[in-house]
């Protein structure tokens, strides 16, 4: 007994000096000069490219802190936009949204329903957005061929005030926060054992597209894992007599966690792996699974409501009224409105967090607590610590 134990004890020590030292050597360096921020995603941290391309994103969407429809899927500020004020750069534009845009300080290329891998679907039948992380990254690349043209052909008539300068690029926070979606079209159109033995294929996708930034001149990446996703309540209120153990104490679908989990295992090893294949660049993982599933299974002890209602829209048995649509529920015609306190909740719709959770899971992160390496936001630039 004695001889098992120790070595676990040792192992745990080493795990806490390092995680010490990491940390102490960030208090001595100081913060990361950001320039811009570049987003790579989904409807998480889309602040307006999927209302820009299709239908834009109606009332109460934007309601707590916006007050008006802002182009994201949540009641205000998305964890995104906490990242943008915990660095010091003014919330970040969706480059689809061309209309008085302020790209001096980066650009968003998120829109809701992106995939890592491109679907054989469309936005109308599956609501998956053709824009798809290798596509975003063509869009950069776009992006900054035309930015550097416009600086450097001296045109006089070319607007340079809005656009990031060229060499800004490579100082700029590259965030991507992607791969829900990929597990969602996989629960709808594969069997378990097709959907895990797609993940390979879907990590190799995601690391080209971080690749092909890199040789773009990205040299500072901070990369999200996936969420809880068998927690959202547009999948658990559809459950019907589950067998035993299909749900986990809390009311989650055990094996699309599970499923999530498999993803975020694969993804954290590939990110490692691409530290030692992109010599100069810094790549944070973020373990953002565990900050959301911590706030769903303690709900109630930081403040919020049970973890599964919605505050924008009725999904129940037999009830499907989602945020801002109209529906039938008991033979009435019914809005899907908010709820009076959208603070106590932590599920907006039945897929995306209220504001009030985007900003707890925002704080649980942004300090480097649940990175890899341990570094904050603040920090993210520096590749040896």
């Amino acid at each position: 007994m004695e001889s098992s134990v120790k070595p676990a004890v040792i192992g745990i020590l080493a795990l806490f000096i390092c995680v010490h030292l990491a940390m102490a050597d960030v208090g001595i360096l100081p913060r990361c000069s950001w320039a811009g921020l570049y987003n790579f995603g989904d409807s998480n941290s889309d602040t307006g490219g999927i209302s820009a391309a299709f239908t834009p994103v109606s009332s109460p969407y934007g309601m707590t802190f916006f007050k008006k429809p802002a182009g994201r899927l949540s009641d205000g500020r998305l964890v995104l936009d906490f990242l943008a004020e915990y660095i010091g750069l003014p919330y970040v534009s969706a480059y689809l949204d061309t209309i008085n845009t302020d790209y001096r300080h980066g650009a968003n290329f998120a829109t809701g329903g992106s995939t890592i891998r491109r679907q054989n679907e469309t936005i109308f039948k599956g609501g998956i957005s053709p824009f798809s992380l290798d596509i975003q990254t063509v869009q950069f690349t776009q992006f900054k061929a035309r930015i550097i043209d416009l600086w450097s052909s001296g045109h006089p008539a070319a607007d340079k005030s809005q656009l990031q300068r060229p060499g800004d690029f490579s100082k700029a926070l590259f965030t991507i926060d992607i791969g829900q979606n990929d597990l969602s079209v996989g629960f709808r159109t594969l069997s378990k054992q097709q959907l895990r033995a797609a993940i390979p294929d879907i990590i190799n996708e995601f690391a080209t597209s971080l690749q092909h930034l890199y040789e773009q001149g990205a040299r500072s990446f901070w990369v999200h894992n996936t969420g809880p996703v068998g927690c959202l309540p547009v999948s658990t209120s559809n459950v019907r007599n589950p067998e035993p153990g299909y749900l986990d104490r809390y009311g989650c679908i055990r094996y699309q966690n599970d499923m999530a989990m498999e993803f975020n295992r694969q993804l954290k090893a590939r990110v490692i792996k691409l530290r030692s294949e992109l010599t100069e660049a810094a790549i944070t993982y973020v373990d953002i699974y565990t900050a959301k599933y911590k706030l769903i299974s303690s709900t109630k002890e930081y403040g919020f409501y049970e973890p599964l209602k919605v505050c924008c829209g009725h999904l129940e048995k037999n009830v499907r009224i989602f945020c801002g649509t109209t529906g039938i529920m008991n033979g009435t015609t019914v809005h899907g409105d908010a709820c009076a306190n959208p603070p106590v909740y932590v599920i907006w719709d039945g897929v995306h967090m209220t504001e009030a959770a985007n900003r707890w899971v925002a704080n649980q992160i942004l300090n480097g607590s649940l990175s890899d390496p341990p570094i904050p936001a603040t920090h993210a630039c520096y590749k040896h610590l």
